[in-house]
């Protein structure tokens, strides 16, 4: 039976990291891991924190399994997968002032 989604059903795939920058290696290293993760669909959330939207539980596994093959030798690095309910009750502010959260992706469905 064909599951439609829905706000349990799709998921979005949390990277935070904190990696070393002291050597001019250590910065060629974070930007190559930054790049890699931009150029497989994660957006910058905050500087060291990026996010992608994922339509299934599979489809994280699947971006969250990419990211595990390009950790860098130091540093640490976060992977965090939650429905995307759980995203929409996230609570953001620019200082005092609340701000809207990151808009979802449209998807179509095609029958």
């Amino acid at each position: 039976m064909f599951e439609r989604l829905n706000a349990y059903r799709i998921m979005w795939v949390l990277v935070f990291f904190d990696l070393p920058t002291e050597t001019k290696k250590d910065r060629k290293i974070y930007a190559r891991f930054r790049k890699q993760i931009l150029s497989d669909g994660f957006s910058m959330f905050q500087f060291s924190i990026y996010l992608r939207h994922c339509a299934s539980r599979e489809n994280a596994v699947v971006h969250s399994k990419r990211v595990k093959t390009i950790l860098p030798p130091r540093g640490h690095i976060g992977i965090l997968c939650i429905t995307d309910k759980q995203f929409s009750m996230m609570e953001i502010f620019r200082g005092k002032e609340p701000l809207a959260g990151p808009e979802t992706v449209q998807q179509l469905e095609l029958f």
